[in-house]
């Protein structure tokens, strides 16, 4: 295996290494937006909150991932009142789109590329969009993503897939 080759696993409920990797990466998604929020606006605009449930979810799997997509904005709400309760749902279900969406892309795909995290990126923010228009009835909430978060996707996308692609290699 050469330095860039990727292994992707599907770890399931009944195998520890996935409640490991969770905790890891909840403690990312905990991390991650406290220090993007000495930016100001810099949750809105970075969308930190996301960054380690796409990595989560495209290298060990959906069961990581949905514990990362639910345990981290609830787990931040509860410790730190971001996100507020609010807008929680929203958050809750753009979360749950992308580990579904990252989980199913590798799963398909057997591979990182810088085409699939954006289309796993893409799907959870337009998709995730809808539903915030069904919670909210407002455009302007359900667009907010899309109109200030650009350089956290753009970061998504590319800093997941250098992760993905460069870091996680084993």
């Amino acid at each position: 295996m050469n330095a860039t080759s990727v292994k992707l696993y599907n770890f399931d409920l009944s195998d520890s290494r996935t409640y490991l990797f969770t905790a890891l990466f909840v403690i990312g998604n905990l991390a991650l937006p406290q220090l993007c929020h000495l930016v100001p606006n810099g949750g809105h605009i970075l969308l930190p909150i996301y960054f380690f449930t796409l990595v989560a979810s495209y290298k060990y799997g959906l069961a990581a991932g949905l514990m990362t997509a639910i345990l981290s904005p609830v787990l931040n709400h509860a410790l730190f009142g971001m996100p507020a309760a609010a807008v929680l749902p929203a958050i809750l279900t753009k979360s749950v789109l992308l580990a579904v969406a990252a989980s199913f892309l590798a799963k398909r795909y057997g591979k990182v590329s810088l085409a699939l995290v954006a289309a796993t990126v893409l799907f959870y923010q337009l998709v995730g969009s809808l539903a915030e228009l069904a919670f909210f009835g407002g455009i302007d909430a359900a667009l907010t993503d899309l109109r200030y978060g650009i350089p956290g996707m753009l970061l998504q996308v590319f800093g997941g897939w250098a992760i993905l692609k460069y870091v996680l290699t084993k």
